[in-house]
Order: structure tokens, then sequence, then C-alpha cells
């Protein structure tokens, strides 16, 4: 089998290299730099019609939405990283899973597209500071007693959740300690650091 990961600098991409790299898969990594006007370049479009990255080709066949890359990974790859699908613990997983992209995203991109306009939105950005405010708030709570979002041990939603936290950190100014504890934590990790690592490239184009 062989993966190749479209990385396009400043995306979600990070997710999956952070999960490629912690399990120790191997994959080609495709590097693609933003335009100057943040959109991605229009050599995606070659790969896939919607001309945007992530994009994950499995022995040719290409995938997108990093969340369902995390998901295809773990299932075939790294089961240890998911709870059975007959536990307890099951539905918690797929919530949080669905909420980093969904609940967790919407006001982050509402604030991050409102606050580029010539003459900012006021309205839409005082509306989206308080679910910013509401959500990660939640996220907050949710982690006061635990390493990771869903206990003792690191899961694929951890893998999911992260880039929404890291996203948040840059367009919100709230304070929230047990997410910066859990941030962190995940500093510690090789497999992070070497994601991290990763994204400088791209962005520096090497």
């Amino acid at each position: 089998m062989k993966l190749k990961l479209h990385y396009l600098d400043r995306s979600r991409a990070m997710r999956v290299t952070w999960l490629l790299e912690h399990i120790g898969l191997p994959y080609e990594l495709i590097p693609h730099k933003r335009q100057e006007n943040m959109h991605a370049p229009e050599a995606l479009k070659d790969i896939h019609p919607l001309g945007k990255a992530p994009l994950l080709e499995i022995d040719g066949k290409v995938i997108t939405e990093s969340v369902a890359m995390v998901e295809w990974i773990i299932a075939n790859h790294a089961p240890q990283l998911a709870p059975a699908t007959d536990s307890p613990e099951y539905a918690d997983y797929l919530q949080w899973l669905q909420f980093s992209e969904s609940t967790a995203m919407i006001p982050l991109v509402l604030k991050f597209i409102a606050a580029r306009e010539p003459t900012p939105p006021q309205n839409t950005l005082a509306y989206a500071d308080s679910e910013i405010e509401k959500v990660y708030d939640y996220v907050n709570r949710q982690l006061a007693n635990k390493r990771y979002i869903m206990g003792d041990k690191l899961t694929g939603a951890d893998f999911a959740l992260a880039f929404s936290l890291i996203f948040m950190k840059m367009v919100y100014q709230g304070k929230f300690t047990h997410i910066d504890r859990y941030l962190a934590d995940l500093n510690q990790l090789p497999s992070w650091q070497k994601a991290q690592q990763i994204e400088q490239q791209v962005l520096q184009g090497k």
C-alpha cells in the first residue's frame, strides 16, 4: 500500500501528519504552498476538483476531509487509538471527532473571514466571539480532569481536536487554562514536534 499526503501549509493537514508520524506509518509528503491571497494553488485541482488540501492518496484513490483521513488511518492501521465500537466510550469518541470539524470550527472560520474584511462587520465578530467563548469554555471544562479529551489515553479524537484548538488560539484572545495545559502536554510528544517541524518546512519552502 502506498500513501501520498498532499500537504498545504496552514491547513488541517497537520492532523494527518501528526497521526502518521505517531504510528510510524510510511507515507510520501507532497508539499503545496498557499498563494498570497491565502488560496490553495490551482495545481491541486489536477488532483481533486475541489482544489483543496489535505488530500490523501491511497494506492491512487484520493480522499478529502482531514477527519475522514484520521478515521480511515486508525481503522486500518491503528485500531488501538479508538475505543471498541461496542464500548460505552465509542459514542463519545464519535461525538468528539465530529465536534472538531463542526461545532469547534464554525465560529473560528466565521471570525477569521469577517476579520479580513476591509471594514469588519462588528455584529458578526461579536457573534463569533460569543460562540467561541461558549464552545471553548465547554472544551476547557471537559479537559479539567483529563490528560486527553477521552481520558488518560490518546485517541483519534485528539488528532482531530488539537488543530481546532490551535486555530482558536490564533484568532481569539480568551484564556483557557486546561486547553493551554493540554496543548503544552501534546507539545512534549515527539510525533507532535515532528508535525510542527513539517509545517515549518513547508512554510519555508524546504
